[in-house]
């Protein structure tokens, strides 16, 4: 009985250790095209804040790491670096609008 329980547990270890480098090696599951679409999402989310002074430090940044991910071939870290940008440009944009609405403090 227990060799049979040490033998389920060195094969279950090599599927396991099979299933982690199988995933290592894999292409990004994002494509070109949709890093194509998302980062010029990020990019008019990008000039929309900055039209109204709302764009935020790293937003060119992220736009940046997404291009050179991309460039290198990993499409979903690009891809989820481009969604990050967007997503600031739209936080920029109605941080600033929000902010014009309030008018002064004092």
């Amino acid at each position: 009985m227990k060799i049979h329980s040490m033998m389920a547990t060195v094969v279950l270890s090599a599927v396991l250790a099979a299933g982690c480098a199988s995933t290592s090696n894999t292409q990004s599951s994002a494509s070109e095209a949709e890093f194509t679409q998302a980062i010029a999402a990020a990019e008019t989310s990008r000039q929309q804040a900055a039209s109204v002074g709302g764009e935020w430090r790293d937003t060119g940044k992220l736009i940046e790491a997404a291009r050179k991910a991309a460039s290198e071939g990993k499409y979903d870290e690009a891809l989820s670096l481009a969604e990050q940008a967007r997503l600031e440009g739209m936080m920029g944009y109605e941080q600033a609008m929000g902010q014009q609405a309030a008018g002064p403090l004092f």
